[in-house]
């Protein structure tokens, strides 16, 4: 199914130094998603993997909530049978949007679960969609630090919620809202949002039209501020509508 919106889209991956790229990213056909795998011994790489994978049948889809869940379910499920290669259970994050359809309105379907993260930029100004699933944005939430300390907390990196990992069941956060043209969806992994504010990331966004050379810049911007993890970053632009 061609998406009843004209989408242009780009991304960019880096290892930054590190043996292996844990990320994992589809891009195309309605479906833009990132998964920042973790668990060690090449074990993150593996579940990102099998992550995308599986939820990559949702592209070209027009999926329901109660779909995109299910497959959810089996993706979690297939990571959790994967062997275990080190202290931790392999697990990933996953984050980004699938186009879809409610009411005959073009919709974007959000999903989240970790702290990856997916933004919205709408009239040059960016907005977090998803709320990060970690300890620090917890303690964000409830008050207990202020939130220009989270970057630098010593557990800034403790996720509270995966696919795969320990917890026999996961819960993602899903929600629906229309498409607009003009809509500009990034979609990244915290190799980015733990190296470079919102507003570092709004400027770069503002300065380039092109979804792949934004998000070529993104990371490279990430890189030059001495990134030292995984980072991938997602462009999808909403240009227009096709006719039918």
């Amino acid at each position: 199914m061609t998406p009843p919106v004209e989408l242009h889209a780009g991304y960019a991956t880096d290892r930054a130094g590190r043996e292996t790229n844990e990320d994992a990213v589809h891009a195309a056909n309605g479906l833009y998603v990132v998964a920042d795998g973790m668990g060690g011994h090449e074990a993150g790489e593996v579940a990102a993997g099998v992550v995308v994978d599986v939820v990559s049948r949702l592209a070209g889809t027009s999926p329901t909530l109660e779909q995109v869940r299910d497959v959810l379910r089996e993706a979690h499920a297939q990571v959790r049978a994967l062997p275990v290669g080190g202290e931790r259970r392999p697990g990933t994050t996953l984050s980004g949007v699938v186009v879809t359809e409610r009411e005959g309105v073009t919709c974007w379907l959000v999903l989240n679960i970790g702290d990856s993260r997916t933004y919205r930029m709408v009239g040059g100004v960016l907005e977090q969609l998803t709320q990060d699933h970690s300890e620090v944005a917890q303690m964000v939430a409830d008050g207990l630090i202020p939130v220009e300390d989270a970057v630098r907390h010593p557990r800034r990196n403790v996720v509270t919620r995966v696919l795969g990992g320990g917890a026999a069941e996961v819960e993602p956060d899903l929600w629906i809202f229309p498409v607009s043209v003009g809509d500009r969806i990034v979609v990244c992994s915290d190799g980015l949002s733990d190296v470079l504010s919102d507003a570092r990331i709004q400027a770069r966004l503002r300065q380039h039209d092109d979804p792949v050379r934004a998000a070529q810049v993104l990371v490279h911007d990430a890189l030059a501020a001495g990134g030292q993890d995984n980072v991938t970053v997602v462009v999808v632009d909403a240009t227009g509508v096709n006719p039918g």
